[in-house]
């Protein structure tokens, strides 16, 4: 009675949906009829429980003619007032509604966790995962046919689309664009690149009380994640890469009227996906990723976005060795003059083309041929988009050095890897040899960094240990140690710097990150002693301790680990289960099941 009466009069007298435009996908768009859609398990039964859950939709003051027969879509919003960068995120919402309604679908918004990086600690990262679960579960758990997925600001983007890509139904990716360029006294400022440059001037004497609380006033002016090509603006470029962004999005400032407007479009353009079955399975694949990777290089992207990439792949059964950065890292030219490893910044970026224009000049080193969220591929997506202003980006005919931004070491320091931002390196320290001054834990660092005797001069390398995945918990972007007090007063700003931990993708030096296995599981970097000499040889990818086989396996033997800190909670969950920088960093538990994850029964 009820799927006669009430879903056949609504059905059929409401409009039909628009016709699909895809041009090239035609093999993954069987379109849906409204009792195939997947809320219609929840709505469309003639049984006990989809009356509770129809008499509930009503309670919220929707009647049958807001939802039958129509797909109904999840807005997953990581607003907050703990994650400055999204504090525009309930316009955005309010954008993608509107063009939901306008496509003829139901929209649901739903609050997610914002994983913002600047408040919450030890670091977002060490809630990526947590973000990934929670958006699974209200994929699974919900009667949704398709979303979208609000977010931007560094963690929240890897974590949404890993728990999209596990659940696999339709969605789409709406960053939250990055905020205007930072301004003290007429000159420009970069978030977090200019911080560390300031900070570092500061503590030489250079710079007031005054003028660092000026800067503090201008760097961070606007709505928005940073404006520099730190991880966050890396991400959702690469995410738009994948195919999961509409066009363009991803290089839009957050208060730019072209962010709403986009907003409208991926509301538009997620119900089409609804009733088409426009999943991730059926978008993003291995040439995808290669595709991503690229692009990374080419925009001197963030060293973060190796293991985010690595974990979203993961996701989806798809593995990715850190080989493959590096092998298409050498043979991809970096074409965004972008910082902390060029000189711009996102506004300039967006103003000369933005990413489609750095596509377009590019794509002979792509697989254009790969499917996006608009049914198009990723070739048509950017046909005949133009680069305005060529020096902030350019092409492979000219770029601004002959590889990537980013190089894989490896060695006996790092037998699972390392990673370096070399593009954002002093050159002179890329291959360097020194002796090693060891610092067991980020306050034990802090507590000796400013001492002017501790034993460190410009060669030394620093060393930062029991900050990876298990020992801080959670990878925090420690991975820029400060340079010593002692060193600074003597204009010295950049030295090497070795940690198990990650560091701002906006910030630069010669750092080399995410080495694996991390200290705290015994890996080499535990085993390393003051005075030891460390080989740092970048164009060699090589990473190498000084010491004889025989003296580290003593040392091996004589390692103990550190008591367990956690016994009880998300942090416990997170310790025991939490894989390797060069794994991702994901949960075990979490990879992808040929099998999938299960539909929620209904009863």
């Amino acid at each position: 009675m009820i799927e006669g009466l009430v879903f056949r009069f609504f059905f059929f007298h409401m409009s039909t949906p628009s016709q699909s435009h895809h041009s090239e996908s035609d093999e993954y768009c069987t379109r849906k009829t409204p009792e195939e859609l997947r809320s219609w398990r929840w709505y469309g039964r003639d049984e006990l429980r989809s009356f509770g859950h129809r008499s509930r939709a009503k309670q919220s003051g929707w009647g049958a003619e807001d939802y039958v027969g129509k797909p109904v879509i999840g807005i997953l919003n990581t607003w907050s007032e703990q994650n400055s960068c999204h504090m525009h995120l309930k316009l955005t919402a309010d954008a993608v509604r509107r063009g939901i309604l306008q496509a003829g679908g139901h929209p649901m918004e739903i609050p997610v966790l914002s994983a913002g990086e600047m408040l919450t600690k030890p670091t977002a990262m060490f809630h990526r995962n947590l973000l990934a679960m929670e958006a699974e579960e209200v994929l699974r758990g919900n009667p949704l046919d398709g979303a979208v997925l609000l977010g931007g600001c560094d963690k929240s983007t890897p974590g949404l689309l890993m728990g999209a890509f596990s659940m696999d139904i339709p969605v789409i990716y709406m960053p939250c664009g990055p905020m205007i360029k930072g301004n003290w006294r007429g000159e420009t400022l970069g978030s977090g690149s200019d911080v560390w440059k300031y900070w570092d001037e500061k503590r030489a004497g250079n710079l007031s009380w005054e003028q660092w609380c000026e800067i503090e006033d201008g760097i961070a002016r606007s709505p928005g994640h940073c404006m520099t090509m730190g991880t966050a603006s890396t991400m959702t470029a690469l995410a738009e890469t994948l195919g999961l962004v509409i066009p363009g999005a991803s290089s839009v400032p957050a208060v730019d009227a072209a962010h709403v407007r986009l907003a409208a479009v991926a509301g538009r353009q997620i119900v089409e996906n609804a009733w088409n079955d426009l999943r991730p399975s059926k978008i993003v694949t291995e040439r995808s990723f290669e595709n991503a990777i690229a692009v990374d290089m080419a925009l001197g992207g963030s060293t973060n976005a190796i293991v985010h990439l690595v974990a979203m792949a993961g996701r989806l059964g798809i593995k990715l060795p850190l080989e493959k950065f590096d092998e298409i890292s050498r043979r991809i030219p970096l074409l965004a003059n972008m910082r902390p490893a060029g000189k711009y910044l996102m506004d300039e970026f967006f103003v000369a083309g933005g990413l489609r224009a750095l596509l377009n000049g590019m794509r002979e080193l792509l697989h254009t041929e790969e499917l996006t969220i608009t049914g198009k591929t990723l070739g048509e997506n950017v046909e005949g988009c133009e680069i305005y202003q060529p020096d902030v980006i350019r092409t492979p005919a000219d770029p601004i050095q002959p590889d990537g931004g980013t190089a894989i070491l490896r060695g006996n320091l790092c037998p699972d890897g390392a990673v370096i931002k070399h593009a954002a390196a002093t050159p002179e320290l890329c291959q360097h040899t020194g002796p090693a001054l060891v610092f067991d834990s980020y306050p034990d660092m802090k507590a000796q960094i400013d001492n002017m005797d501790l034993d460190v001069t410009k060669d030394t390398v620093l060393i930062l240990r029991n900050a990876g995945p298990v020992g801080a918990p959670g990878m925090p972007e420690w991975g820029q140690l400060p340079i010593p007090k002692k060193l600074i007063m003597q204009g010295i700003r950049d030295m090497v710097r070795l940690s198990d931990c990650r560091m701002s993708g906006t910030s630069y030096g010669a750092c080399a990150l995410h080495i694996a296995p991390e200290s705290a599981v015994g890996g080499p970097l535990a085993l390393v002693k003051n005075g030891d000499l460390i080989e740092l040889d970048v164009p060699n990818r090589k990473l190498h301790l000084h010491v004889s086989d025989e003296e580290l396996a003593k040392r091996k033997a004589e390692w103990k680990p550190a008591a367990p800190r956690y016994h009880r909670g998300y942090a416990k969950l997170f310790v025991d289960h939490v894989t390797q920088a060069n794994e991702g960093a994901d949960f075990d538990f979490l990879q992808h099941h040929p099998e999938g994850v299960p539909e929620p029964e209904i009863y």
